[in-house]
């Protein structure tokens, strides 16, 4: 370790803890547990007044309460998820811009999609894999007719009970266009993300891609190496990799892992073209998972 960066970190001030158990951090709320830090935000279990429930409560960190622009990033976050209807979409109940911004989610009772895989002791049949394609198809395809890009869809944002997904995380979503480089997980983004350059819609086809491909596998498509699977927003600089496995080349097949149905195969793989304008689009997606679904009802019987 060098010299410089010693003195960094002896200068960095601690990080205050997160807010105790009974602390309100807004108005008719009251924090039960902390679960979770991130690099900028604090989430709590929390209990709301009004609705007699418990509630996931999101409000920047002790330390990054003096950026604007992650205040911002929070609030958007918070009414978007306020407006927004969907069966596979977390919903907010409340957002405060002020004094501190803070966005009040329902409590979903199920695990990540990433707790899953690594819990699990058998890999997804070829069904569930399909089901939840579906299910996350139908929550990109009604974000994108709200205008947004998701971009950071990853197992980690998904949450699922009794085979019902729901979408998290707005942080980085933005309306197609221009971005700049490194939106997103380094692992999970799309090529195109990781360059920078004009998004579309195939940038959240990719990530459907990657968490079939990881629900299915167990395995990412690229070796990551030594890399943190971090997120950013793209605008921080320092904290996004210079190097990104999927500009390297294309993604392993989902064969080299798992054999699956051919026409499933085909569609997780077809997600994980370098070129966006090879990939499909959600709706031709879809499609072939519905008809990977339709062909092993037909296939076994008995199939639900």
């Amino acid at each position: 370790m060098s010299l410089a960066t010693t003195t960094r970190r002896a200068l960095t001030p601690p990080v205050p803890p997160p807010l105790a158990p009974g602390a309100a951090p807004a108005p008719g709320y009251e924090v039960l547990a902390h679960l979770d830090r991130t690099g900028w935000l604090d989430v709590y279990d929390a209990w709301s007044a009004e609705r007699d429930c418990r509630c996931v409560v999101k409000v920047l960190r002790p330390d990054r309460r003096d950026e604007p622009r992650l205040a911002g990033r929070l609030v958007r976050e918070g009414l978007w998820l306020q407006r927004f209807t969907h069966p596979h979409l977390v919903r907010a109940y409340e957002t405060f811009a002020s004094p501190e911004p803070v966005v009040v989610l329902e409590t979903l009772t199920g695990e990540t999609l990433s707790h899953l895989i690594d819990r699990l002791p058998r890999r997804a049949s070829a069904g569930d894999v399909a089901v939840l394609g579906l299910q996350l198809c139908s929550a990109l395809h009604y974000l994108h007719g709200q205008g947004l890009l998701h971009l950071d869809l990853k197992p980690a944002n998904v949450v699922v009970e009794c085979g019902h997904a729901k979408v998290l995380d707005l942080s980085v979503a933005r309306p197609p266009g221009t971005a700049p480089a490194g939106g997103g997980t380094f692992g999970h983004m799309a090529p195109e993300q990781a360059r920078g350059g004009v998004l579309s819609a195939a940038a959240d086809v990719w990530g459907i891609g990657v968490t079939l491909y990881e629900l299915a596998t167990g395995e990412l498509p690229f070796d990551l190496g030594d890399t943190l699977d971090g997120t950013t927003d793209g605008t921080t600089g320092g904290s996004a990799p210079y190097w990104y496995p999927q500009l390297e080349g294309p993604a392993a097949p989902v064969s080299a892992y798992r054999r699956l149905p051919a026409a499933l195969a085909a569609a997780v793989d077809g997600c994980l073209r370098p070129d966006p304008a090879d990939r499909p689009s959600l709706s031709e997606l879809s499609a072939a998972l519905d008809a990977t679904l339709l062909r092993r009802r037909r296939d076994t019987p008995g199939a639900a």
